[in-house]
């Protein structure tokens, strides 16, 4: 779902107007009018997914899966983790080619793999923030990594902001929901 939302116009407010702007730039380019609101956007179109948003608590029971930093080297890896999660395995080696690149030199992103065993089952790139950091792609090919995922990213800083899906029993607090939705027609609600 992470994935799905880098092609995403994201408008805070969501005015009509804004909406039907959104939707003619992404047609004239050949793309479909997809859009990323806060909240919830009741007929403005078909949605696709939604995220809460906020700060991720790490929870302290112990897990039998593990989560651990992994160099540039793992990128191939990782990404291929990452497409898969999110049903798209044949994007794996253009994203570690894209993030090789946008990456390069840069200091405050750490990748992290989870394993079952030693098969990577899960995938999450977070960013330095501050005293914490931020995790908003990320993706496993199986729920019960999700906190052990988050969990290795929450030790990298004292707060850890990350994005989950709506349907995900992973919490977060302060949380605030983004939608993202197809719209229909010429973009008007």
């Amino acid at each position: 779902m992470n994935v799905l939302g880098l092609n995403a116009a994201f408008l805070p407010g969501a005015a009509p107007e804004r909406l039907r702007e959104a939707a003619a730039w992404q047609r004239s380019r050949g793309y479909p009018p997809l859009v990323a609101v806060p909240g919830r956007v009741g007929g403005a179109g078909e949605e696709i997914a939604s995220l809460r948003c906020g700060v991720y608590r790490a929870d302290p029971s112990p897990s039998p899966l593990t989560a651990e930093q992994v160099s540039r080297l793992h990128l191939p890896r990782w990404a291929a983790v990452i497409a898969e999660a999110h049903g798209t395995p044949e994007w794996g080696s253009a994203l570690a080619r894209h993030l090789g690149r946008v990456l390069e030199g840069r200091r405050d992103y750490t990748l992290l793999l989870a394993y079952a065993g030693s098969e990577a089952v899960g995938a999450l790139l977070w960013q330095a923030a501050g005293a914490g950091g931020r995790a908003h792609l990320w993706g496993t090919l199986d729920p019960a990594v999700d906190g052990a995922l988050l969990n290795g990213a929450a030790t990298l800083g004292e707060f850890l902001l990350a994005s989950v899906p709506s349907t995900s029993p992973i919490s977060v607090v302060e949380a605030e929901e983004v939608s993202f939705f197809l719209m229909k027609g010429d973009g008007n609600p």
